[in-house]
């Protein structure tokens, strides 16, 4: 499989099965053309342009689609079917989709909506399934988990192909920063050079600072060969040599990321060992309460030495014990 074309025939079997529906993709033109090669008793469609034109004739020919739509509040994610118009949802009510700035999560929670609705879950229900699931990391590890409880956000994704990485790069753009991106960057080492390249041509320009690392399996690649490659892209593409750096190992790429932010940064890992990662971010966030405490400590000692001072001096009438009035009061 050399080709994007190629690795769609592949991919179009599930659809040549299908008996019930064919949920299928009408923003890509290698997954519209998978239609004609279904048996299923159903197609619907799935759009994030209002303008398509062929969902548009499908809609009108009675068929099912899901569309995303702009509204006056937002934007609405609809369902058609034989001819009946279903307002699903805002975007923006939908955990996963960081108030709608996510796109490529609203695309999922669509096709998610196309295939219930098709499986015959109720609106109802799938509306509430949408307003409850999230991107947290018991949810969904790996998927888009933020961290924001170190005065600088923490975005820790999987993402390990071109795809992802630019759907993150410009969830990043969207979200906005106040002080600095810093992103750590990786691939896996099975990946053609060309797709090495590709990723990061794709994060180039989004970030402040760049920290490229490799896996803990290499997958056929010498030490340091990935970060390597992802270096020489991102030079290719314009970032300067001052703001890539070169931690080969995954746990001290990130620790030297988190220690690196500061207040209003953001902070975007693309991670392999998903839990090990997040549980480096959890600690790092522990041992900064832990510093905060000790710095209250001193200063609860610093008010019992000042009571000690006092001891003996103390007045108590019914209420309890209290302060007497001092002479310059």
């Amino acid at each position: 499989i050399d080709t994007v074309e190629q690795l769609a025939e592949v991919k179009r079997i599930p659809i040549e099965v299908a008996q019930d529906t064919a949920v299928l993709n009408a923003d890509d033109i290698n997954c519209l053309r998978m239609a004609a090669y279904t048996q299923a008793k159903n197609i619907c469609y799935v759009t994030t342009d209002p303008h398509n034109r062929l969902v548009r004739q499908h809609i009108r020919s009675g068929g099912r689609a899901v569309a995303l739509e702009d509204g006056i509040n937002g934007q609405m994610i609809s369902i058609y079917d034989k001819g009946a118009h279903m307002p699903l949802l805002w975007t923006h009510l939908i955990p996963a989709t960081l108030e709608g700035q996510a796109i490529h999560n609203v695309q999922n929670a669509m096709f998610a909506a196309a295939m219930a609705f098709s499986m015959g879950i109720s609106l109802e229900n799938i509306r509430q399934g949408l307003r409850t699931f999230d991107t947290s990391f018991f949810q969904a590890p790996g998927r888009m988990n933020i961290f924001d409880k170190l005065g600088f956000k923490v975005i820790l994704d999987y993402g390990h192909n071109p795809a992802a990485v630019g759907a993150m790069c410009s969830l990043v753009d969207r979200m906005g920063a106040v002080g600095r991106k810093v992103c750590v960057l990786a691939a896996p080492g099975d990946r053609r050079n060309e797709d090495i390249s590709e990723i990061a041509k794709l994060a180039a320009g989004h970030f402040d600072l760049y920290i490229c690392r490799q896996d803990d399996r290499s997958r056929g690649r010498t030490d340091g060969e990935v970060p390597q490659l992802l270096k020489q892209g991102l030079l290719n593409a314009g970032v300067s040599e001052e703001q890539i750096q070169l931690i080969n190992n995954e746990q001290e790429a990130v620790d030297a990321a988190l220690n690196i932010c500061e207040t209003g940064d953001l902070l975007l890992i693309f991670a392999d060992k998903i839990t090990r990662s997040w549980k480096q971010i959890i600690y790092f966030h522990d041992a900064q309460q832990q510093s905060d405490q000790e710095e209250v400590v001193e200063e609860v000692s610093d008010i019992s030495s000042q009571m000690e001072d006092l001891l003996g001096a103390f007045t108590q009438d019914g209420r309890g014990v209290f302060l007497p009035i001092e002479q310059s009061d």
